[in-house]
């Protein structure tokens, strides 16, 4: 029996995007409503023996993410618009590399420094640290879910939405053994335990039990806190999520992870059975390419998905 292995994916412009053992399966609704595939390499710093290690795997699956996702990002913006592969169409690494770096300042400034200096603000109020860490923390929560409502209600984005529940339902409905075709997904929830959502409101949620710890004197040791320790916050939240998929059935872990399903309303919308097709493609095309390249007498094995 092969190792059980965990899907996971994400939405992308008219398409979806699922990550397999070595390589990423993408399908994208084509402008004449063909659905087109690509695969797209992971890097092998994403599948060695790293994702092995407690918290450093969850530091590497947060950057192959960004990565991987920006790739398919880009491709599936060019397939969409029927650009197909013309040179110049695809970002180059080092363009990758700025865009991923400039998202992650502007999400620390965002959702790390903006609430600490808020929370500095209500010191001289009168606060004291430990009211102060609380009003930090609900201003990031606050932040966090703004964002989220608000960018959900630009009209491009909620297509994508719509397309982040169809590959939420179509994971669902391989985890449990169901068939793959677009009536038996659809009676699957859009919400799922492992989503990115989900591990972005545990490290909003980690962030402030972290930060209770750490002094709010002197005022660089604070900032500098809210840069540095986001990796290991990240790391720690990874293995949250990771230990919720590996035990849905227990009642802690369903009351613990029904504040990120419940987040989903927000993230995701009702697809279209069109949307489904495509993230059954997606799916599909991941398990065949896992399967071409498992070894002999394993190609038949079952393979669990689920998002990691």
């Amino acid at each position: 029996m092969a190792r059980e292995f965990h899907y996971g994916g994400q939405a992308v412009i008219e398409g979806v995007m699922i990550r397999g053992r070595t390589r990423a399966a993408l399908a994208v609704r084509r402008p004449d409503r063909a659905i087109e595939t690509k695969v797209i390499q992971i890097p092998s710093w994403g599948t060695g023996q790293v994702r092995k290690i407690p918290l450093v795997r969850g530091v590497s699956v947060f950057l192959e993410t960004l990565v991987v996702g920006m790739q398919a990002l880009t491709l599936s913006a060019s397939i969409s618009s029927d650009e197909g592969d013309r040179p110049g169409q695809q970002l180059s690494p080092v363009a990758i590399a700025l865009t991923i770096a400039l998202a992650i300042g502007l999400g620390i400034v965002l959702f790390f420094l903006l609430p600490l200096f808020v929370s500095k603000w209500a010191e001289t109020a009168g606060l004291g640290a430990f009211a102060a860490n609380v009003v930090e923390g609900v201003v990031r929560l606050a932040a966090f879910i703004g964002y989220i409502y608000l960018i959900g209600r630009l009209k491009d984005v909620q297509r994508v939405l719509s397309y982040h529940a169809a590959e939420h339902m179509a994971v669902s409905a391989h985890e449990a053994g169901a068939s793959l075709d677009v009536a038996s997904v659809r009676r699957y929830p859009r919400a799922h335990p492992r989503c990115g959502t989900a591990f972005l409101l545990t490290v909003m949620l980690v962030s402030v039990v972290v930060f209770m710890f750490i002094p709010r004197e002197p005022l660089p040791l604070v900032v500098s806190s809210r840069i540095f320790l986001v990796p290991l916050i990240a790391a720690i939240s990874y293995e949250i999520i990771r230990f919720a998929g590996k035990h849905p059935g227990s009642k802690w872990v369903r009351v613990i992870t029904s504040p990120n399903l419940m987040l989903q309303e927000l993230t995701t919308r009702p697809p279209t059975d069109d949307q489904i097709e495509v993230a059954i493609s997606a799916l599909n095309c991941a398990i065949d390419q896992d399967r071409a390249e498992a070894p002999a007498g394993a190609a038949e094995a079952a393979v669990t998905a689920s998002n990691d």
